[in-house]
């Protein structure tokens, strides 16, 4: 299985370590030029390698650690069809950080319906970026990664990629079901730990 993180911020830079620290490779791109980011991602560890986005989007798995409001630029970027999509987007509106209005939708469900072929998983989206950088093992436990999706081998693949990652996977099923419970809701921005 290939992947990509496309977005190299706060979020897409804690992934990268999470990846580097299991020595599983990824690819990570930015609006900015690979040799832009190629000295921060080898400082990260030898298994993140910074590619253009065109490279990048060739991956079967694909995180998506920009802001929502970029989601709709990468549509016509690539062939949708047979990726699985990990959306850790949250649609905030800015400077008063609250949910924007999406019409009774999910973030995640119009994101299945912008990247057309996609199958779409919400994961990594609650937990911050400074505690999603530190290791996932804490107090002997495993920090919990919730996850939803309307495919099931998706979610299977991704549930995979978070175990692979050191994290506990805790399906919520699909993303009518799942996805409220992960954005503004009581289990957004905690850290949750699964023991035993």
């Amino acid at each position: 299985m290939s992947y990509a993180i496309i977005g190299f911020g706060a979020i897409g830079q804690a992934l990268a370590q999470a990846f580097a620290r299991k020595n599983i490779q990824v690819s990570v791109a930015a609006r900015r030029p690979p040799e832009a980011i190629a000295p921060l991602a080898t400082a990260i560890g030898p298994t993140v390698t910074a590619s253009s986005l065109q490279e990048a989007l060739k991956a079967e798995i694909i995180i998506l650690a920009i802001p929502y409001s970029g989601v709709a630029e990468l549509a016509s970027m690539t062939n949708w069809s047979e990726k699985t999509v990990i959306d850790p987007t949250n649609a905030i509106k800015f400077p008063d950080f609250t949910p924007a209005d999406l019409g009774g939708k999910s973030s995640s469900s119009l994101i299945q319906e912008t990247l057309s072929g996609a199958q779409v998983v919400k994961a990594f989206n609650t937990i911050p970026a400074a505690i999603l950088a530190q290791s996932p093992e804490e107090d002997g436990g495993r920090r919990v990664v919730f996850l939803s999706g309307d495919d099931p081998a998706a979610r299977n693949s991704v549930s995979a990629l978070i175990v692979d990652l050191g994290f506990a996977a805790m399906d919520l099923g699909s993303l009518q079901d799942g996805a409220p419970q992960q954005c503004f809701h009581p289990l957004w921005a905690k850290n949750l730990i699964l023991k035993g």
